[in-house]
């Protein structure tokens, strides 16, 4: 009996509780049930709000606990954690001190999977990376396993890997938070303030993104940006390596426009299909996590026809001579400065969305640099407004900005003032929440927009 089977094989007849039934717990439910386990799954969405798929978990055998006070006198032996909730939440604490083992599918996921794990997290940058770690292998004729926060729940898929396999992860500060196992390969791409609105303050962040190496033995590898001021200092258990745009490192690094790997030219940073210097950071992240695992040609291959991924700088389309681009994953001011630096011209920005209460104040100069119409809505409006106008380099009217009544507002509103030879670029550096349930449904929405102008 392998690890996967010997696992749920254990918890026949447990009381197991699910919180949250999103997409990666609900492959998770129909497992436990398959093993005869005793599940309720529990979620504050109201029943009459519930799709056919978790309606259909009930018919299986699962009891559902939903609406207000889903968690009140849930029992159990296990509780799965949803990635949203914080594990100190009290709900989540009290079922603990009752004796309820906590854990999440991506825990038991590096717990039973058979095949070589690679992770990626950090603050920007990790969806594009993990991707093109995922590219690289595939290119170098490896079967690689893509998932996690990227989208793809993988721990239902495990009976069908392969040691010989690869499994690239992306994983999320909240996926990181309470896990007790790291991968043998892992990657932080940077760090800076993110998710604050959930997370008690920065160090609890930085601490939750550690645990990516914290468990790793003398043989596994880390990889990290030289260039970051907070992944500079970490050191991980086994092999560190370092990648920089800025200076030589041991590892990978770029240097007047050649990405160098131990010394040895690998490609011209021209070479790269997707614009803007933060996806030349992802490569060399990238390379250095790859690196013995990818052959040299299919690293360039990959450099030369990955096209990138939705929702980050995507051409949406070209109307009258204004190209509009949705970069709706930027969902804190670092992204959205990256994707200013990626044009040359000045850019008619569409900002602002659901307030994670990070701070503002460096977007203002960058908007002030690269903005020349900026139209703002959601909760963080005033706020990118106010760092915009304390900025040393603004100047009344430079930028223009218009504050919207909502998202849709703000996109026709810039679209016309848009002109021929203008970009358009919907970078709201804020999460959606405020007006839609992610930022792939905020980017399709914004698609469907543009394309009916």
């Amino acid at each position: 009996m392998d690890a996967f089977e010997a696992y749920f094989t254990s918890l026949k007849d447990r009381k197991i509780a699910v919180l949250g039934l999103g997409v990666s717990n609900r492959p998770l439910v129909r497992l436990l049930l398959e093993f005869g386990c005793r599940v309720t799954g529990c979620d504050r969405t109201p029943r009459e709000k519930l799709d056919a798929e978790v309606l259909e978990l009930e018919k299986l055998g699962a009891t559902l606990s939903v609406g207000d006070g889903y968690l009140d006198g849930v029992e159990a032996e296990v509780l799965f954690r949803t990635p949203g909730m914080h594990p100190g939440n009290p709900a989540i604490q009290a079922l603990r001190d009752r004796g309820a083992k906590v854990t999440s599918e991506m825990e038991v996921f590096f717990e039973v999977c058979p095949c070589t794990l690679i992770a990626v997290t950090g603050s920007d940058g990790k969806t594009t990376t993990t991707t093109l770690v995922s590219e690289m292998l595939k290119a170098s004729g490896k079967t690689v396993w893509l998932g996690g926060n990227i989208g793809t729940p993988l721990l239902p898929l495990c009976r069908q890997m392969k040691k010989e396999d690869f499994a690239v992860v992306e994983l999320s500060s909240f996926q990181l938070m309470d896990m007790e196992r790291s991968p043998q390969r892992a990657l932080i791409t940077n760090l800076a303030p993110n998710h604050l609105d959930i997370h008690k303050d920065m160090q609890e962040y930085v601490d939750a993104k550690k645990n990516i190496f914290r468990f790793q033995g003398t043989d596994g590898m880390l990889v990290l940006n030289a260039d970051n001021a907070i992944t500079a200092r970490f050191r991980g258990n086994g092999e560190t390596r370092f990648f920089s745009r800025r200076e030589r490192t041991n590892c990978v690094w770029e240097e007047n426009g050649v990405i160098y790997r131990r010394g040895e030219k690998l490609l011209e940073s021209r070479e790269i299909l997707i614009p803007g210097t933060h996806n030349i950071e992802n490569y060399l992240a990238a390379i250095a996590l790859v690196e013995g695992l990818a052959t040299d040609d299919a690293i360039r291959q990959v450099a030369r026809n990955f096209g990138g991924v939705e929702h980050r700088i995507e051409l949406v389309r070209e109307k009258d001579g204004v190209r509009f681009y949705n970069d709706s994953i930027a969902s804190s001011p670092s992204r959205t400065i990256a994707g200013l630096r990626s044009f040359p011209e000045k850019v008619i920005l569409i900002a602002g969305g659901y307030d994670k209460h990070i701070p503002y104040d460096v977007l203002g100069p960058e908007i002030c640099r690269h903005v020349k119409k900026l139209f703002l809505g959601g909760a963080t409006g005033p706020k990118i407004r106010a760092a915009v106008e304390a900025a040393p380099e603004y100047k009344p009217g430079f930028p223009e900005i218009t504050d919207c009544g909502d998202f849709t507002e703000a996109v026709y509103a810039a679209a016309a003032g848009a002109k021929a030879g203008d970009v358009v670029l919907m970078s709201p550096a804020s999460a959606a929440f405020d007006q839609f349930k992610n930022f792939m449904v905020r980017g399709e929405y914004f698609k469907k927009l543009v394309k009916e102008l």
